[in-house]
């Protein structure tokens, strides 16, 4: 077989967004992981992808043209004017996904990086991505992850790999700041309706657009915040147009329900704790609205009004995704159980994915840890009993996974993707309880950058 055709929409109409790029030559590419099913999705032919043809083609070589993508972005909310792909490349995409290969080697964006992946977070991406996938929640795809052979420096010397990954798309925020901030007339309109074609073809104008997005992240965040995600680094350029979670670094998941939770190793103030997401992502839609504010209207107060009330709508978007949230995790849609149910977490610090089993598994053994009193007004309502998952991916599990990975043995990665990708079937209880006592203290995850 010959090496799949990609389309390239997007290179193809947005040259001022794109630079050509070549992936750097690798030492001893070795395929360690290879996302079977999803290559068929998008009707890649798995025993190809695995040929020597098929391993170079991952790796960015496979003869079509590859780009890094512009973007800018607020990170921890100081404006980055030029960001763009540092260390990766769009290879093109296929079946509706583009392909995104990261780790291959500097481009124009490098900053003086070295371009490459480390294994660790690369394995970390795929597989937190893919139990994200099996848990519900919007999010790119691993598709494979490779070694480099080489060594590369980063806390130490750590193995270098490649992660390629598919996306509905990989316009952020920080994509339409940047085409604002390069002043090329009518870029950011031509930008945001290809976005709006792409990804909401239902809207029919810009505002339009803009409350889509809003609405799609809202919903996204809010599933987030009943599994106990922490994205660790929310900045403009890891908030997607499409509602996908993106960019998997410093991410971490609660296992004792503590609101001002946070592990990233660069977030000292805990300016993206689990509690700040969605007024981060208030944040950050208000920060594309400005980017956006020619296109509400033509008359700049006028745009300046709808820009102002599309976001003073966002409250009230909010609200109803987390509604919908609770209800989908409760089981009623009573807003008041559902408020109760949030304090009483934040009073008891339960583990939560436990308690959220618990609902559906042993609501006696709940009202020890939350009281009778919620768990039998809960009952009152006859809640039609959600299905919660039994496993994600916890950061101890992980951590430990990891380590092992970097020191040559995959066999407990292994052991925890096949259960994080099968989350709703219980696995033993190996793969269920939190961290031990102390563990958050010190854990900290790391951008692998």
């Amino acid at each position: 077989m010959s090496a799949p055709h990609l389309d390239h929409p997007f290179s193809g109409a947005f040259p001022e967004l794109v630079h050509a790029a070549q992936a750097e030559e690798q030492p001893d590419p070795q395929l360690l992981l290879l996302n079977e099913s999803h290559a068929r999705e998008l009707g890649l032919d798995p025993d190809w992808l695995r040929s020597p043809d098929g391993v170079s083609f991952l790796l960015g070589h496979g003869g079509g043209p590859t780009v890094a993508m512009g973007y800018a972005g607020h990170q921890f909310g100081q404006l980055s004017p030029r960001l763009g792909d540092g260390r990766a490349l769009l290879l093109g995409e296929t079946a509706g996904r583009e392909i995104h290969t990261k780790g291959t080697g500097p481009t124009v964006f490098s900053r003086g990086g070295d371009g490459r992946g480390a294994l660790g977070p690369m394995l970390r991406e795929y597989l937190v991505s893919e139990a994200m996938h099996a848990l519900g929640v919007p999010t790119t795809r691993g598709l494979a992850v490779l070694s480099t052979g080489r060594r590369i420096q980063r806390t130490g010397v750590v193995p270098g790999a490649v992660l390629v990954r598919t996306a509905a798309s990989h316009l952020r925020i920080g994509t339409v700041q940047y085409a604002r901030l390069l002043g090329v007339d009518g870029l950011v309109e031509r930008l945001c309706t290809y976005a709006r074609k792409r990804h909401y073809p239902e809207a029919s104008t810009h505002e339009g657009f803009f409350r889509a997005v809003m609405a799609a992240q809202s919903a996204t965040v809010a599933q987030w915040m009943r599994l106990g995600f922490i994205h660790g680094v929310m900045n403009t350029d890891n908030t997607t147009l499409s509602g996908e979670t993106i960019d998997y670094g410093p991410c971490a998941f609660l296992d004792r329900y503590d609101p001002a939770m946070f592990f990233s190793s660069i977030d000292r103030h805990g300016r993206y704790a689990f509690r700040n997401q969605p007024a981060i992502l208030g944040w950050n839609l208000a920060r594309l609205a400005e980017a956006m504010l020619p296109l509400f209207d033509a008359d700049e107060n006028a745009a300046v009004d709808k820009a102002q009330g599309a976001m003073n709508d966002f409250p009230g978007v909010w609200e109803q995704a987390q509604q919908r949230e609770l209800a989908r995790a409760l089981g009623t849609a009573d807003t008041g159980i559902g408020q109760r149910w949030l304090q009483l977490l934040a009073e008891h610090a339960p583990d939560l994915t436990t308690a959220n089993r618990l609902l559906v598994d042993d609501p006696g053994a709940l009202a020890e840890i939350v009281g009778s009193e919620w768990v039998a007004d809960w009952q009152s309502l006859d809640p039609e009993v959600p299905a919660h998952p039994h496993h994600i991916p916890r950061n101890h599990l992980l951590h430990e996974a990891l380590r092992d990975a970097e020191s040559g043995d995959l066999g407990p990665y292994l052991d925890l993707l096949a259960v994080v990708t099968d989350p709703f079937t219980d696995h033993g209880p190996a793969y269920r309880g939190p961290a031990p006592e102390g563990f958050d203290e010190s854990f900290r995850t790391f951008c692998g950058t």
